[in-house]
């Protein structure tokens, strides 16, 4: 088959479009044909050496969002035939004995991750636990199916797993454009949030508001405290919802109310943060919380809400461009450089 892979970190000319095996299924895993994968910021971060995942090797074929058809299966799989649509999972925590992937499930160690730390979408041909499959409805494309995944199970794991975001509370969410704060935004207001989101530009900013966002901010001319503030009548934001890292991380903070919360489940701007004043943290009694991976009953449900809402039309599986695998150097640029809005995918 023919996949896209690295040998060695570094920039977009360390990408090989080149043939390799074919994976071969164990006796509880499945063989997907890959119609589309999405890309996500640790396919970045990896490619160049930036940050690696416990248990990254090289070679790595990248890709955590994966969709296709099932063209094979193993000996004991009854649940999956041939033909079927499916998405999978990308975590390996709870995978069966049966599966060549069983034993890979440290949530807080060396968890195995398809396009992480094993083998994942960038290729014609991706192995996945039978046990990680889940059914793509019709009415849902696969191309819908891959914007899934990552973005949304971070998404929901933090805010309401980590974060406890209820009815009637208030959430800022930074990087409005990027996939998990596309997917943030929709969840937030699915569960009766009022939403504040702040992006680099204008333009993802109104995009912003088509997705529900209550009140949004340019956050490279605005002043993102300030402006919360303003938003909420001087009280601050129950939670921030958090990705970005150094970039806003001390708006952030001084953007909360009473009691509030930060929720962390990223670092694109850098690995650093500061504080502000611990002197506010500690009188207004915030909290810094950091989100652990989610656990594996939480995909069945939200991705059974999401297939439903999609298809009612009040979530959209926001895809900004697509290209072949073999342009997927173009496609890491156009992410690199901020240049999207929602899901970029590969097609094999």
């Amino acid at each position: 088959m023919k996949a896209m892979l690295y040998r060695a970190s570094g920039g977009p000319e360390v990408l090989e479009y080149t043939d390799v095996d074919d994976p071969v299924p164990g006796d509880g895993d499945v063989v997907v044909d890959v119609a589309a994968t999405a890309l996500n910021r640790l396919d970045l971060l990896q490619r160049n050496g930036w940050y690696y995942m416990p248990g990254f090797t090289f070679p790595h074929i990248a890709g955590m969002d994966v969709a296709g058809v099932v063209s094979e299966v193993g000996a004991a799989v009854t649940q999956w035939q041939p033909g079927d649509r499916v998405v999978a999972d990308p975590s390996m925590a709870g995978v069966p004995e049966t599966s060549k992937y069983s034993g890979m499930g440290d949530l807080y160690g060396e968890l195995g991750i398809l396009g992480a730390i094993l083998d994942g979408g960038y290729a014609e041909k991706c192995l996945v636990p039978a046990s990680h499959c889940y059914r793509v409805p019709d009415g849902i494309s696969l191309e819908q199916a891959a914007t899934f995944p990552t973005v949304w199970l971070t998404a929901g794991h933090a805010l309401f797993a980590t974060g406890g975001l209820s009815e009637g509370e208030t959430v800022m969410i930074h990087a409005a454009g990027s996939g998990v704060s596309v997917a943030g935004i929709q969840l937030a207001k699915h569960a009766g949030a009022t939403v504040l989101a702040t992006a680099g530009t204008d333009a993802k900013c109104e995009r912003a508001q088509e997705l529900g966002a209550d009140h949004v901010l340019n956050n490279r001319t605005g002043d993102v405290t300030g402006w919360a503030m303003g938003a909420t009548g001087g009280r601050g934001v129950d939670m921030v919802f958090d990705h970005v890292g150094t970039a806003l991380f001390t708006q952030s903070m001084f953007s909360l109310a009473v009691g509030g919360r930060l929720v962390n489940c990223g670092n694109a701007s850098g690995d650093t943060a500061t504080i502000g004043s611990l002197g506010h943290l500690f009188h207004n009694g915030l909290r810094i919380m950091g989100s652990d991976p989610y656990r594996p009953d939480e995909m069945g449900p939200l991705w059974a809400t999401f297939c439903e809402e999609v298809a009612a039309g009040r979530f959209t599986a926001v895809v900004d461009s697509e290209f072949a695998l073999a342009e997927a150097a173009v496609a890491q640029q156009k992410m690199l450089e901020s240049d999207f809005f929602g899901k970029i995918l590969l097609r094999p």
